[in-house]
């Protein structure tokens, strides 16, 4: 059974302008992302991964080229690349969702509040919307007691644990990774890491961007840019678990993923 494609990116460009000097980042690149996958952008810096991200999310707009979306099952597509600013900013609030290194957490709102701000943009009933934050927030081991504290008075870890709720809270059909664990300790990338690969088993289709192997284990498909185009992907199939864990019952076959991956990245040149 094929994979529906739930967005696409045509001829995409993106050029950067500085007084007489034109730096060309994204270069006549197609890529299709499909529903459910978790979809890893790699590459060396300055290769553009971020700048694909942020194209294909509608945070930033390409020079030249189009970005198609396929949501709500329908089978027309949605060319948001068309959009004015106000439109995208609607498209963005009802079909995609974000997490950033940093992880921009309004400091004199509470961790539920923070979530619920977001969510309120698209669910003005407070009381359910208050209730699936909550739900969320405690799946992610952000207990009860901690919903009502501020930034400030939680770990790193449980910060961007928040951030990854309030970037599902409005059920978004992609939800945006930007390098969501460069800025944590090994503990918290795993948790973080974790709950993503969570969302994904539960169907979330994810687009992350990392410079970490370990991170990039998570994806089930590696794209690899350089200098602006995709250079190469690798299909790695489904996350099974750590091939560090001792106790994984699938740790041969992690393993065989983790050398694929490895194998694949020094060919990149990575």
């Amino acid at each position: 059974m094929s994979k529906k494609i739930i967005l696409t990116a045509k001829d995409l460009c993106k050029t950067f302008s500085n007084e007489s000097i034109q730096q060309h980042v994204l270069k006549n690149l197609n890529l299709d992302i499909f529903k459910g996958d978790f979809t890893v952008v790699m590459g060396n810096s300055g290769s553009g991964k971020s700048t694909l991200l942020y194209a294909l999310s509608g945070m930033d707009r390409p020079s030249l080229g189009t970005v198609t979306y396929y949501v709500e099952n329908g089978e027309q597509g949605i060319e948001i690349s068309k959009f004015n600013n106000d439109k995208l900013a609607l498209f963005r609030r009802d079909h995609a969702g974000f997490v950033f290194q940093q992880n921009y957490l309004n400091d004199s709102l509470s961790a539920l509040d923070n979530v619920m701000i977001c969510g309120l943009l698209k669910n003005k009933d407070r009381k359910s919307l208050a209730e699936k934050a909550k739900t969320l927030l405690t799946r992610v081991e952000i207990g009860e007691s901690d919903h009502r504290k501020f930034p400030t008075q939680l770990s790193g870890g449980q910060q961007q644990r928040v951030a990854v709720v309030r970037g599902v809270i409005n059920d978004p059909e992609v939800l945006f990774a930007d390098e969501p664990t460069g800025a944590l300790n090994s503990q918290n990338t795993q948790n973080v890491l974790n709950i993503l690969s969570e969302l994904n088993e539960k169907g979330q289709s994810i687009v992350m961007v990392t410079h970490t192997i370990k991170a990039a284990e998570r994806g089930n498909r590696i794209i690899y840019l350089s200098d602006g185009v995709i250079a190469d992907e690798c299909d790695l199939g489904p996350y099974v678990g750590d091939y560090r864990d001792a106790e994984n019952p699938n740790r041969e076959q992690a393993e065989k993923r983790h050398r694929k991956l490895k194998d694949f990245l020094q060919e990149q040149g990575w």
